[in-house]
């Protein structure tokens, strides 16, 4: 194959997240190898084991630079053993020699024992019926040699053999992921352990019976081997466009995990990492003493000059928070590195004796909010600091199996690979504080005045993610799932096993009965669950006692499902919901923005403060609730 001369392209030329996902990941390359000279007498058989041969990955196109410079051979030549199917406790012989021809193909002489495991081995490779060699390295560095016609290659300039075995059945030749068909898990086993050295690559190669330069033709993909490859497209496009998607994709690939499962897998990881940051840049000294009470203080004097220089680094840190959003405070914005900080720090002692607090940041406004909302100890998933709209991948379609006739062609099918999208909407909430308890400055009041503002938004944002209405996020009841899935009855009816059945049917029939399963309802329903027979007549309620009350599953309870809703003639129904949590979605973009009406309030001698934060609430699959929504209590 022709290559086009490319000057060697240097570390800042190659993406930061190949450059993890090479020392962290396992992959299987495949191509022909030929097989030189068997020599029956001192039991030794000359194999070609890799070449510069270019070979298609999913991200993109690999050559091993086969060097005496870029081929670590230290491991080979002190003697690596000869294995079958990369299975370490099946040595049947060990390496000899390693070579690196001027055609630039590396070459190794391995000489069987004789074990009776080793005999039967030596045997077949003398028949011809073993063929196939894989040999496992590591990659130390890679370079992006060229880009052609939009497919990037790269140069695997540092490489390290460190075994090579015999396999009974061949890779896939097609699409580098290749594991031997019908391999065991212990292949994959070393992909799955993390690991701070560089987890091993395999690229397997087929022995020919005579000796060759070039590589030969790709075997037929089986049908086995096209639904790796398959399974392996569908990933690696749901990590197309996510920042440090790619790695994820080959470590799923790798172990193994389905679409469904690596779906979730990159929600809880955009969760833990979600970039741009919305961070102005604060030190850990500074996060600790922004006040957000000595911010209130001042937005509720706007005439007390003391009071706004006291907040004046409130104020500015405000200000740049503001500008990193690309949008104007209502009142006080507080910053991203305010709002996620997690340090608690005391007041400490002056000389004088006197306990003075300088550090008054009580703990993360975030943390304070996801535990005011029941449905985040249920598996719901947050995305905080946001910037700018998102999207999160998932798979809309499948590819179809055809049965075909001996001479045949299955008809072509994809995948299809849609988004769900999330872009800011501003949802509010207020709590109402003296003006008396705005003047003190120490941890607890802090503190309580964070647990107030975290708990009213927090409840908000809740009940906007279970009940849809118009002007905020699309909730789950009547929104995501518009029609309910269970019904009761024209005007309502009591609940009964039947209906708690019903709930998980749906969700299983639709094949979403994976990840965090649970109900959520109210406490009318709670209460009359408590008191309601499985079966008429005999014993044994439909709550039952215990962590998993409802059938096996966790129940949460929460008053943010109404029990106003109307059926019929009954205005009294309540609602419930079954479902895998984790597919729930909500999403915060950049900080809280906090103003002060001093109005309301006025004669009390209280403040209102009013939170604002842009929050979007999204279903990553619309399959995984169900939902109940008129069930009488009364």
């Amino acid at each position: 194959m022709n290559q086009t001369a490319t000057p060697p392209a240097t570390d800042a030329a190659v993406p930061a997240g190949l450059l993890r996902n090479l020392q962290d990941g396992k992959a299987v390359r495949s191509l022909q190898l030929e097989r030189g000279a068997i020599n029956e007498e001192a039991r030794t058989v000359t194999l070609a084991f890799a070449s510069e041969t270019p070979v298609e990955r999913w991200w993109g196109t690999e050559i091993l630079d086969c060097t005496a410079s870029a081929m670590r051979q230290a491991r080979l030549r002190a003697g690596a053993n000869l294995l079958c199917d990369h299975n370490t406790r099946d040595v049947v012989g060990v390496v000899e020699s390693v070579e690196i021809g001027t055609d630039k193909v590396a070459r190794a002489v391995v000489r069987f024992g004789k074990s009776v495991r080793a005999e039967e081995v030596w045997q077949d490779v003398k028949d011809g019926i073993r063929r196939n060699v894989s040999v496992g390295y590591l990659i130390h560095r890679a370079v992006l040699a060229e880009e052609r016609d939009g497919q990037e290659i790269y140069r695997i300039t540092d490489w390290e053999p460190y075994e090579i075995s015999l396999l009974s059945v061949p890779a896939d030749m097609s699409v580098g992921v290749g594991r031997g068909l019908g391999a065991s898990g212990a292949e994959l086993a070393p992909a799955a352990a993390a690991s701070a050295t560089p987890s091993p690559t395999k690229e397997t190669r087929t022995m020919d019976t005579q000796a060759t330069s070039g590589a030969g033709n790709a075997a037929p993909i089986q049908p086995t081997q096209a639904a790796q490859r398959n399974h392996a497209v569908e990933i690696s496009a749901l990590a197309k466009d996510i920042k440090g998607g790619p790695e994820l994709a080959m470590s799923a690939i790798q172990r193994g995990l389905t679409v469904e499962q690596f779906q979730g897998e990159m929600i809880r990881h955009l969760s833990t990492q979600p970039k741009p940051t919305a961070d102005i840049g604060m030190t850990d000294k500074e996060v600790r003493g922004f006040s957000i009470v000595r911010a209130l203080h001042a937005l509720a004097n706007p005439l007390d000059a003391n009071a706004r220089s006291a907040a004046a680094f409130e104020f500015e840190a405000s200000a740049a928070a503001a500008q990193k959003m690309g949008k104007q405070a209502r009142g006080l914005m507080l910053p991203y590195d305010v709002v996620r900080a997690s340090d608690l720090v005391k007041g400490t002692a002056t000389k004088g004796g006197n306990l003075v607090a300088t550090e008054l940041l009580s703990g993360s406004f975030i943390d304070l909010l996801r535990n005011a909302m029941v449905i985040n100890s249920m598996g719901a998933v947050t995305l905080s600091g946001l910037v700018g709209d998102i999207a999160i991948p998932k798979q809309t379609g499948a590819a179809t199996a055809y049965w075909v006739a001996e001479d045949g062609s299955p008809t072509q099918s994809g995948q299809t690979i849609g988004q769900v999208l999330m872009s800011p909407k501003t949802v509010g909430a207020f709590t109402d504080i003296s003006r008396k308890l705005l003047l003190q400055s120490s941890i607890d009041v802090e503190g309580m005045v964070q647990n107030d503002l975290a708990t009213v938004l927090g409840l908000a944002i809740q009940q906007a993610g279970l009940v849809h209405a118009a002007d905020r996020p699309k909730g789950i009841l009547g929104g995501h799932v518009a029609t309910p899935t269970v019904v009761g009855g024209t005007n309502g009816a009591a609940p009964n096993w039947e209906h708690v059945v019903g709930l998980e049917t749906a969700v299983s029939v639709a094949n979403a009965d994976v990840g965090t399963l649970a109900y959520l309802t109210n406490a009318k329903v709670r209460g009359k669950l408590k008191t309601t027979s499985k079966v008429s007549g005999q014993n044994g309620f439909i709550w039952e006692n215990g962590d998993t009350p409802l059938n096996g599953y966790r129940c949460a309870i929460t008053n943010a499902l109404p029990s106003n809703l109307t059926k019929g003639t009954a205005n009294n129904c309540s609602a419930a919901i079954f479902g895998n949590w984790a597919d729930l979605v909500i999403g915060m973009w950049g900080s809280l923005d906090l103003t002060v009406d001093t109005t309301t309030l006025g004669t009390s001698g209280a403040v209102r403060v009013i939170a604002l934060q842009d929050v979007d609430i999204a279903v990553r699959n619309t399959e995984s609730f169900a939902t109940f929504a008129d069930i009488l209590t009364a």
